[in-house]
């Protein structure tokens, strides 16, 4: 009986498929590259001000971009930010500010210093002119899909 029932499981295994591993498919990678720039919160106001300074001095316009590390879209942004194509463009024009605003509980205060309800969602974009001026409260809100736009929309939207 015994020899019988192993012949069985035998001939079983043989008539069944493989059993093969099955493995998570791997990740697509995004459409845009990634950097991680926000640091410590309780530094913003400084480095809004050092920023603002050096505007004043240099005629730059400034940056605000409040978002976090833990949000898609703050990274990707980040990411074009930092290739050599947005960098020599950024670079001659602009002072940038990172401010981490934690879970949308941190840096509030300076969001409406600069005219702006809260933070709605990240990134949130405020481009000020050298003195200090708002020039986009009504785009800064709408970043919360950077990582959807195309480079070059994005490009043309701070080269402009």
């Amino acid at each position: 009986m015994k020899v019988v029932l192993g012949l069985v499981a035998a001939a079983v295994a043989l008539a069944a498929p493989p059993m093969v591993a099955k493995t998570a498919a791997p990740a697509a990678a995004p459409g845009h590259p990634e950097a991680r720039p926000f640091g410590d919160p309780a530094r913003a106001d400084r480095d809004v001000a050092d920023a603002m300074g050096r505007a004043k001095a240099n005629g730059h316009r400034i940056l605000l971009v409040f978002g976090a590390n833990w949000c898609h879209d703050s990274r990707a942004l980040a990411g074009w930010f930092a290739t050599p194509r947005f960098a020599a463009m950024l670079g001659p024009r602009y002072e940038i500010v990172w401010i981490d605003v934690g879970q949308k509980d941190h840096n509030l205060d300076l969001a409406r210093r600069f005219g702006l309800d809260g933070i709605k969602g990240t990134p949130t974009v405020l481009m000020l002119d050298s003195t200090g001026k708002p020039l986009n409260l009504r785009d800064a809100p709408r970043w919360h899909d950077a990582s959807k736009r195309s480079e070059d929309k994005i490009y043309r939207y701070f080269a402009r």
